[in-house]
């Protein structure tokens, strides 16, 4: 089984990115899972536009991207809430991509997680995202919002430290297998 697993940020400090590669080892200790963390910056392109892309076609990274999705097995992706939405540099890559075709995630098997320093864990975009997947082929098997994220996570470590949570990202990462 293979698993890709990426944040919805291009923060080099993403504290998504440290939650879905947490999440990630942990199905990853599984027998015969193969893991894969992505960093959207490898992806990032000019900002979408019908007018770029009448005039120069689809870049070769969302097609990239793309076919990434269609590899794995199962999807873990982690959103950074920007004003209550998406990240602009997770927006940008998303739209490209439905490009190369609507059916963004391709029916695969995704958990889909959220976190950020405050209460509110995200839970935003993440009920965004979660309600808006069955329209891009979305196969949402399991969600979790991580509240307060310095306080329930311990960065050094770089796993979570709140025992209930652990229990509910585990039960839904065998959601995923």
């Amino acid at each position: 089984m293979k698993v890709l697993a990426f944040a919805a940020s291009n923060s080099s400090q993403s504290l998504n990115k440290q939650l879905a590669t947490y999440a990630a080892s942990l199905i990853g200790q599984k027998a015969d899972v193969e893991v894969e963390v992505l960093d959207i910056n490898d992806f990032e392109m000019p900002i979408y536009s019908s007018d770029r892309e009448n005039a120069s076609g689809l870049p070769q990274l969302a097609k990239d991207f793309y076919a990434k999705i269609g590899a794995a097995d199962a999807l873990i992706i982690s959103f950074a809430e920007h004003n209550g939405s998406y990240t602009a540099a997770y927006k940008n890559l998303f739209d490209w991509t439905s490009r190369v075709d609507m059916k963004v995630y391709q029916e695969t098997p995704t958990l889909m997680l959220a976190t950020s320093p405050g209460p509110g864990g995200a839970a935003t975009v993440l009920a965004q995202a979660k309600g808006s997947a069955p329209y891009f082929a979305g196969n949402v098997k399991a969600d979790l919002s991580v509240p307060s994220f310095y306080d329930n996570f311990d960065v050094e470590k770089g796993e979570l430290t709140n025992p209930e949570l652990k229990d509910k990202l585990e039960t839904a990462l065998a959601q995923l297998v």
